[in-house]
């Protein structure tokens, strides 16, 4: 087993090495910033319900290198029957055979048996080698972890919702047994970024600060990022050059975070 840098991690129980910052298909990143990011080490492919065409197109561009990064494909979908369906067109979009994750998305409570098999079926074909799951239930999380189908989890954690902090990561499988854990909006969809609601005298977070924030935290193997354009990937990738953030940067952080919750 990897161990972990700031740069790269081996993802909980899943056994797979990853870089530590991701990067999301929905906001618009275009090809090149994908294919500079893989480049740079960043290898965690969050390809969700929303893919953008340009995103699409690195993928394709990066097929030749494909044991080299992690394809994760999120389904939201209530009705099993679709599960695979949109799966497969993921992977045509991708020229891909597999996805190595298949995230089951926004679960605050168990899903249901019909969808479980569903998923199961999906791996047993080989089109996915790890489940995930996501959910905004932070005290129904650690129950979620120790169940096979949750090898990895996507957590929701920023510095406006830093509640994962003691609700969810010190109850998670340790070991063999611990899920993968990524961590998602970390900007509060960007409120650190824009919000007037700052304590006076306080600096705003950049991006890369508000993804520093999280991989700062122990518990957490993967951030991901969402940019739109390239400078918002070259943004972001900053976060892999600044390191973890101080204990005097984290508090900070809290500060910011707290007064923008508050308000």
């Amino acid at each position: 087993m990897l161990m972990r840098t700031w740069r790269r991690t081996t993802l909980g129980r899943t056994g797979m090495e990853t870089g530590r910052l991701g990067i999301a298909a929905g906001y618009g990143v275009p090809a090149n910033a994908v294919e500079e990011a893989f480049e740079r080490g960043v290898n965690y492919f969050y390809f969700g319900s929303v893919r953008r065409g340009g995103f699409a197109t690195a993928l394709r561009n990066l097929a030749p290198r494909r044991d080299r990064f992690l394809l994760v494909v999120q389904s939201y979908t209530r009705i099993p029957a679709l599960m695979g369906w949109s799966l497969e067109r993921a992977l045509r979009a991708a020229n891909t055979s597999y996805a190595d994750i298949l995230l089951l998305g926004l679960w605050n409570h168990l899903p249901s048996p019909k969808i479980l098999d569903a998923a199961l079926k999906l791996k047993e074909r080989g089109l996915v080698r790890h489940l995930a799951v996501s959910s905004h239930n932070r005290p129904f999380i650690p129950e979620l972890a120790h169940h096979p189908v949750a090898e990895v989890l996507h957590v929701r954690y920023n510095a406006v919702h830093p509640g994962a902090a003691t609700e969810v990561f010190p109850h998670l499988p340790e070991g063999s047994q611990r899920p993968g854990v990524v961590a998602f909006t970390a900007t509060s969809w960007g409120q650190l970024l824009k919000s007037g609601k700052l304590p006076a005298g306080e600096q705003r977070p950049t991006a890369a600060d508000c993804y520093r924030f999280a991989l700062s935290h122990p518990a957490i193997d993967v951030c991901i990022c969402g940019p739109s354009n390239a400078d918002q990937a070259k943004e972001a990738l900053r976060t892999m050059e600044l390191g973890p953030m101080s204990d005097d940067e984290l508090a900070w952080m809290h500060r910011v975070g707290k007064a923008i919750h508050g308000n």
